[in-house]
């Protein structure tokens, strides 16, 4: 059996999206038929997280692959309220995991090397053929330090992976990948996760909402790498819905408790606010099929725009609830509006809030927009197939 080593230098169990993500990519890979192991960094976790021993029943995936956490020295815990030294502690980490994971390769062997960090391949690149390298790229850095190193990566990578069209098109133009050696593979779901997810009624009950409430719900962190996801602008616009609910799966908790006062302070019900904070992975389904509207207000950054394939959004279109979304082109190609979601434009109170009067009128065209939605994910965008798409790119020279 061929062997597949992915190396990440994460926190594992983690409550941010990257941990769901890869370890469904690397369930996705094993079932695919490879042998895969996953390496992660040895660190200290968050209590939450601690208290998680088994990160394939957290993460809802099956334990069909190795995990193997790899030593560096994590002194995060020192500063914990100082960004300098939260920096420094990340270097520190960095190079300590650079050293382990140095010694660790030389004494493994496998077919493909597969990672999402620059850093990390522009080490293997010097320790494993340059063929069996492959970079799953999430970002097209701005800054030159960046650009340089994401140029030599791509160089000395035999694959790489972007997960949109923008930053396969901007990877080949300016950071010099070739257009053979690059593919788009966007996010996606697992099928088992939805397989047995609960209708809007069941799931109600098992929370505990009122079945016959409007709900609008969001899941997530309301943040990513320091940017705002703009729920603010979705507080903003139920405002003006009558008897509209609003549902926040995620975190953190002192800027959920921001929208909680925002929500209140424009005359809402603080018992229409239906806060839950951080869920378990594999419990995330139960939620969605509560919502009436999944909604992604994200604002137009260059991030969120071009280079941001959200899990949230493939997830929103397997749970059979309606979609609300800014009419970003990091997700044109995915959704259509009128087809698979209402698509309005980005930081726009006034239209976000028609387009979700409208879902609340129309429950046929909610009805619609879900099948459509359904049927759209569960055809193209699922793990299996994007783990098959990504394996046949990576080994197209052994054909």
């Amino acid at each position: 059996m061929s062997k597949l080593l992915y190396i990440s230098m994460m926190r594992l169990p983690t409550e941010k999206a990257h941990g769901l993500q890869i370890m469904q990519n690397c369930e996705a890979f094993a079932d695919a038929g490879y042998e895969v192991t996953l390496w992660v960094a040895w660190r200290f976790n968050t209590p939450k997280m601690r208290a998680i021993d088994d990160p394939y029943a957290y993460y809802g995936v099956k334990p069909n692959f190795t995990i193997r956490k790899i030593p560096c020295l994590d002194v995060f815990p020192l500063f914990a309220s100082d960004s300098k030294g939260a920096r420094l502690a990340f270097y520190i980490q960095m190079v300590t995991y650079i050293i382990s994971m140095s010694v660790a390769i030389l004494f493994t062997s496998a077919e493909i090397y597969y990672s999402r960090d620059e850093i990390l391949l522009a080490v293997l690149a010097r320790l494993k053929a340059n063929a069996k390298l492959a970079y799953e790229a999430h970002l097209f850095s701005p800054t030159q330090r960046g650009a340089n190193l994401q140029k030599r990566v791509i160089s000395n990578v035999g694959s790489v992976i972007a997960i949109t069209s923008k930053l396969r098109e901007d990877l080949i133009q300016q950071r010099g990948a070739d257009s053979q050696q690059i593919i788009v593979a966007h996010d996606g779901i697992s099928q088992s996760r939805f397989a047995d997810a609960p209708d809007n009624k069941m799931a109600r009950e098992r929370i505990g909402w009122d079945e016959s409430a409007f709900i609008v719900g969001f899941v997530g962190r309301l943040q990513m790498i320091g940017m705002d996801k703009g729920v603010g602008t979705l507080v903003e616009a139920l405002a003006y819905i009558d008897g509209a609910h609003f549902a926040l799966v995620g975190g953190p908790d002192d800027m959920a408790e921001k929208l909680r006062q925002m929500w209140i302070e424009q005359g809402k019900s603080d018992a229409e606010f239906l806060y839950v904070g951080h869920v378990p992975p594999h419990k995330v389904p139960l939620y969605l099929s509560a919502f009436d509207v999944c909604a992604m207000p994200h604002p137009h950054t260059t991030q969120f725009a071009y280079y941001t394939s959200p899990l949230k959004l493939f997830e929103y279109m397997a749970s059979h609830s309606a979609i609300v979304a800014s009419d970003l082109p990091a997700w044109s190609d995915v959704v259509e509006h009128e087809q698979t979601a209402l698509l309005i434009p980005p930081s726009d109170v006034e239209a976000l809030t028609d387009a979700i009067q409208r879902l609340k009128d129309d429950p046929q065209l909610r009805h619609q927009l879900t099948t459509n939605a359904y049927q759209t994910v569960m055809a193209h965008y699922t793990w299996s197939a994007r783990a098959d798409a990504i394996l046949g790119h990576i080994n197209r020279g052994n054909k």
